[in-house]
């Protein structure tokens, strides 16, 4: 049997989209998103990336606090959850009728609404879905990063997979989840090809705001531009890196009063996404200009080429030395109560006849209710 890398392809076109949402307007946003799927799609792109929490917009730019007014807080919050995806549902359906129609697997950053009943709260997530616009699977952001906790819940190690498609194999992580060592370590180790690197923006550390726009040439301030390089070459995969654009033209009427508000920050929001090769090199370089599209060639032979070299799957590993334990299953708030927790030690025969003599109970039926609470086995 022959070793396939990107599915035995010699090459596959991927897509970055560096393109604004409608602020906080789930349809509309969705309805932008699938144009532009489809105009990827008819340049030749297979794998279409967009940027984190595209639908319906990265919520931390509003920078809500105790001090925010609570009917702004209010307001925003319930807007939030009735725009955000559920999965799978009618709007993953919209988007799969696109990825099908472009022939193309794509990767979207969406705030996603809990699906548990009774529950309301909004995860920041990668949606996967095929070519065949069937929800592949998603992927929650574990760690909200700063005041992202005020609008995220964390989500677990249930959905940290790679999904192995025709044209390779795919994965991602989200933000500052690529700077957590031993997740990023647990990509790598699922022998990923392509690997999806999303982000609010390229930020520096600004002198007004805490962050401010990095759009200097390679928007090498941002830490995130080395990360990609680094995570390329350690892994042996191409990263399609997506940046979050926004102006103040995306801003519906209605979010007016928030947009011109004292409590909001979306400078830094000003792109900076590219497309970095298995040798950490940019395939298509950092770009700052709204509703963008980038495109790669990525040709297998480029991952051959590195992993000769450094192969962290194989010559370069010492799992003798060093291992990585991941607690794979999700967590719940409910589980099943097991008898065995019940579980009475077994008894010895004169115990078990003291027992009967003392609380006048027969023999027969003192085992009978013994097992019935847990024991298994009298000696």
């Amino acid at each position: 049997m022959s070793k396939k890398i990107l599915g035995g392809r010699e090459k596959v076109k991927a897509a970055v989209v560096q393109a604004s949402p409608v602020f906080m307007d789930k349809g509309r946003t969705i309805e932008k998103a699938c144009a532009l799927i489809r105009e990827a799609g008819r340049n030749h792109a297979e794998l279409i990336a967009f940027s984190e929490a595209f639908i319906p917009a990265y919520p931390a730019y509003y920078t809500v606090g105790y001090e925010t007014p609570p009917h702004e807080w209010t307001d925003y919050m319930i807007a939030l959850q009735e725009n955000s995806l559920v999965i799978p549902s009618e709007d993953t359906r919209i988007l799969g009728e696109a990825a099908r129609d472009a022939g193309a697997y794509v990767v979207i950053g969406c705030n996603e609404l809990d699906d548990r009943p009774g529950s309301q709260t909004v995860y920041n997530t990668l949606l996967f879905i095929d070519k065949d616009g069937q929800v592949m699977g998603r992927h929650r952001k574990t760690m909200p990063t700063y005041t992202e906790r005020l609008y995220w819940g964390m989500g677990d190690a249930s959905d940290i997979r790679v999904f192995d498609t025709d044209i390779g194999r795919i994965g991602g992580l989200i933000c500052w989840e690529n700077h957590m060592t031993l997740i990023r370590a647990a990509m790598i180790h699922r022998g990923e090809e392509f690997h999806i690197a999303v982000w609010p923006g390229n930020w520096k550390r600004g002198e007004k705001h805490l962050l401010d726009a990095d759009t200097s040439p390679g928007g090498a301030l941002c830490n995130l531009q080395s990360l990609i390089k680094v995570h390329a070459f350690e892994a042996g995969a191409f990263v399609l890196s997506g940046c979050g654009y926004l102006d103040s033209d995306d801003f519906p009427e209605k979010w007016h009063y928030l947009r011109d508000g004292d409590h909001i920050n979306y400078d830094w929001a000003r792109g900076g996404s590219s497309i970095v090769s298995p040798a950490g090199r940019y395939l298509a370089e950092p770009n700052f200009e709204k509703d963008a599209i980038l495109y790669a060639e990525c040709h297998a032979n480029q991952i051959k080429a590195v992993k000769a070299v450094f192969d962290s799957l194989g010559h370069y590993s010492r799992w003798d030395i060093a291992q990585l334990s991941l607690r794979e299953g999700p967590w719940e708030p409910e589980t099943e109560m097991k008898n065995a927790s019940l579980h009475i030690p077994d008894l010895p025969a004169h115990e078990l006849k003291r027992l009967s003599e003392e609380y006048e109970i027969s023999m027969e039926n003192l085992e009978s209710l013994l097992d019935e609470i847990g024991r298994t086995k009298i000696n």
